[in-house]
């Protein structure tokens, strides 16, 4: 059991790394960045479709306010951005939103001209980055860049867009620092999915479904929103992506609350809270059609609600987590410093702007960094609960096949009980049928044991007992086996062995016995054997070989006890008795 102090070491640090991630994400801004806000050093103008892009001169710029009544016709954001030294070889716009039908981009250089770069919603052409991003590079001109204007077509909302004026060199460089991370956190998520998978085949565990198809999901939603599909999907490029990775984060909401809440053992959870929860998860994966759908209206105002909801689930989910650990649910206990990083990293990003961290990743970034941290340690959550979990098991299948066994042994011998010998020679002799040999069952009979118990006392038969199975148990074999079936009365069947081989067997049996000494606790008195021999080829089943033993050992009982008498029948079915069917006896 881990002690309070282990657990109050284990928080302190998950906390702490929760802590640093969050000041990381919230402050990953490259120092030579400069962000172009909306509605802050931006000046907008709202035109027809129809204007040309060199047609600026004929619009009214406003830096006041917001811009209105452009969703269906062309916005344009203007920013003036003086002479700076650093752009002047050189400068990169990434823009962080594709809403749009399409978007030109000018460059206004000192000597009054202004070159345009244009991309629209399916061809995006070299313009797109890893990252959600489009890339527009300044031309190589000698003019320093006084001004950038960007010109978006039916513009879904203007408040959600992202746009960043960084020196060239560093869009490069961030560009190759995003596919890198992109790349390596899809490949975790893909590689934890898989494994989850083939857990959930193996152990049959709903929450490692879940958990496989969490991370499925994740997968395909960072492939839209950084849009690496486009690799092999150009056409996608612009609002279909975004449209599809809005209906699939608010999916993964779901199938992560649903991996959450199915982790935990129902025992640990009130059945309100439990239901509670995979509902506000499932309505936040069926609202993500509809938002997924929406053109227009404000997006914003439904993000907001939206983000409220998640919250919400958020809270739920951590309910769930604390309340079935403080009932001791060890699965909450494993799963809690799993999912503590992405909600408090969904909390935050819902709570605080952080769009322009992560090298203009922002929040997008961040979740999918979270989900990869969050898949890798739920896969080693569950590799060490499922691992517990199965040395638990192998040690009650070896308690239990120990109880089998101690259940088919004699306590006092140690040899096999009757059940346990029934078990042991029923392959035997399906060996004996199969190969056409021939079996044969001895019973040996301790001669007058009642006697020795009365005279001498049990402690003194009991010794006996255990001398003569030690003596029997050296005939142990793949062809033989033996067993204490009861009282005084031992058996011993074998295969393969018939004729004068097998009564010389059962006479060294009968000597073996005879010769064992018992002058620790009887003095001088012998002790014999009568052995009952049936001999069948080919062989029958066991109940028929006993009771032709039975009465071959009843016969030697008769006959004077230590000796042995050997009955060589026909397997039962067969019609007329041959001469061998005469018992044969062997007196000392």
């Amino acid at each position: 059991m881990i002690g309070a102090e282990e657990h109050r070491g284990r928080g302190r640090a998950s906390w702490a790394l929760v802590l640093l991630w969050l000041a990381a994400a919230l402050w990953a801004v490259p120092a030579a960045a400069t962000p172009l806000h909306i509605n802050a050093p931006l000046c907008h103008a709202v035109g027809p479709l129809a204007a040309p892009d060199d047609a600026l001169s004929a619009l009214r710029f406003s830096c006041s306010g917001e811009p209105t009544g452009y969703r269906d016709g062309s916005l344009w954001l203007r920013a003036d951005v003086g002479n700076r030294s650093e752009d002047r070889n050189g400068a990169a716009l990434m823009v962080h939103f594709s809403r749009f039908d399409r978007l030109a981009v000018g460059f206004t250089y000192a000597d009054g001209q202004t070159r345009w770069q244009t991309v629209r919603r399916g061809d995006y052409g070299a313009h797109w980055r890893v990252g959600g991003q489009i890339l527009f590079e300044t031309p190589a001109r000698v003019a320093p860049l006084t001004a950038v204007t960007m010109r978006f077509d039916r513009l879904a909302d203007h408040s959600l867009l992202r746009a960043r004026l960084i020196p060239k060199e560093n869009a490069s460089l961030q560009a190759a620092g995003m596919a890198a991370l992109v790349g390596a956190s899809l490949t975790l998520l893909l590689v934890s999915g898989i494994y989850s998978l083939s857990l959930a085949v193996a152990v049959r565990r709903q929450y490692l479904l879940w958990q496989a198809a969490w991370s499925g999901v994740m997968i395909v939603w960072g492939a839209f929103w950084s849009q690496i599909h486009l690799v092999i999907f150009p056409a996608m490029a612009g609002t279909v992506s975004a449209q599809a990775s809005t209906l699939l984060a608010c999916l993964a909401i779901g199938v992560a609350t649903a991996s959450a809440v199915t982790a935990i053992d129902a025992r640990h959870l009130p059945r309100a809270l439990r239901r509670g929860t995979l509902a506000l998860g499932l309505a936040i994966a069926i609202v993500g059609v509809p938002l997924a759908l929406i053109r227009t209206g404000n997006l914003q105002m439904l993000g907001n609600l939206l983000g409220i909801a998640v919250i919400l689930d958020l809270i739920a989910v951590a309910l769930c987590i604390g309340w079935s650990w403080r009932r001791g649910s060890v699965e909450a206990r494993d799963f809690a410093l799993a999912w503590c990083l992405p909600m408090a990293t969904l909390a935050i990003i819902h709570l605080v702007d952080v769009e322009d961290g992560f090298w203009g990743g922002g929040s997008k970034l961040a979740v999918l960094v979270a989900a990869t941290w969050q898949a890798l340690w739920l896969s080693a959550a569950s590799t060490r609960r499922l691992a517990h979990l199965r040395v638990e098991r192998d040690d009650a299948l070896a308690a239990e096949a120990q109880a089998n066994e101690l259940a088919r042994r004699d306590p006092l011998t140690g040899l096999l009980n009757r059940r346990g010998f029934v078990d042991a020679v029923t392959p035997l002799l399906d060996q004996a049928r199969e190969g056409a040999l021939p079996a044969a069952l001895l019973l040996v009979d301790v001669d007058r044991f009642k006697s020795i118990n009365d005279i001498y006392g049990h402690e003194a038969g009991d010794a006996v007992l255990c001398r003569i199975a030690e003596r029997i148990a050296r005939w142990e074999g793949t062809m033989c086996s033996v067993a204490r079936l009861g009282g005084e009365e031992f058996g011993l069947l074998t295969i393969g062995m018939e004729g004068i081989m097998l009564d010389r067997f059962a006479e060294s049996i009968r000597r073996e016995i005879a010769l064992c000494d018992h002058s620790d606790t009887m003095g001088d008195r012998p002790v014999t054997a009568s052995v009952g021999v049936a001999e069948v080829r080919p062989a029958p089943d066991f109940q028929y070989l006993y009771r032709i033993a039975d009465e071959a050992l009843y016969d030697a009982k008769r006959a004077g006890r230590n000796r042995i008498n050997v009955q060589r029948v026909p397997p039962r079915g067969d019609g007329e008795s041959g001469a061998d069917d005469r018992g044969v006896a062997y007196p000392a």
